[in-house]
């Protein structure tokens, strides 16, 4: 169950991890960012140029995948390392805005996004600043999981489409593989968290 309003940064969250992992994958494979578009009900679009089209669209939903783990799992239980990780997505977001967002809503939305970890910066001696940041790595984490079954909507749009018409191989088996991914990654965040818990917090 999702809480309105609550729950709506949260998927802001996971919405630009996803538009930005397909930016960075055509970057890697050569091509380029043109714009990053995010609308109030979590969708999302990033418009690229050049580089691997295969890449850059299957790397969506696996990168917000594992941008909720690798948060999580560089987050730990120390103060340091989360407010480490903070600090480096204030900076990924604000390159964001001044290069790739274009249009009032998405400027809007990634400021609030910033606003939220520099919030969480202020409080960066706070015992609760690991959790916090955990937190939001796994509610990413959760929608990153659930997002791809939202394409199966018989409307053929979307990167599970643009896979199939490159590949041949139908929409619903990226689905499968983006949903595989999310779960593996959540069952590694759950080992984590129980290796973790058994074996005591780091100071």
């Amino acid at each position: 169950m999702e809480i309105p309003f609550i729950s709506v940064p949260f998927k802001w969250f996971e919405t630009y991890f996803h538009e930005i992992s397909h930016g960075i994958a055509a970057v890697v494979s050569g091509g380029e960012i043109v714009s990053i578009k995010l609308y109030f009900n979590g969708a999302g679009l990033c418009t690229t140029r050049g580089g691997s089209q295969f890449l850059t669209a299957f790397m969506g939903y696996t990168g917000a995948s594992l941008w909720g783990l690798i948060l999580y799992k560089l987050s730990g239980y120390q103060k340091y390392s989360a407010t480490i990780v903070t600090i480096v997505l204030t900076l990924l977001m604000a390159i964001s805005l001044l290069l790739w967002s274009r249009d009032p809503l998405t400027i809007f939305i990634i400021m609030s996004l910033i606003g939220i970890l520099l919030l969480k910066l202020k409080f960066s001696h706070s015992f609760y600043l690991p959790w916090i940041t955990q937190f939001i790595s796994v509610v990413v984490l959760l929608n990153s999981v659930k997002s791809p079954l939202y394409l199966l909507d018989g409307r053929a749009l979307g990167d599970g489409a643009t896979l199939a018409q490159i590949t041949f191989i139908p929409e619903i088996i990226w689905v499968v593989i983006w949903f595989i991914i999310g779960m593996i990654s959540l069952y590694f965040l759950a080992r984590q968290n129980k290796s973790s818990t058994f074996g005591g917090s780091h100071v």
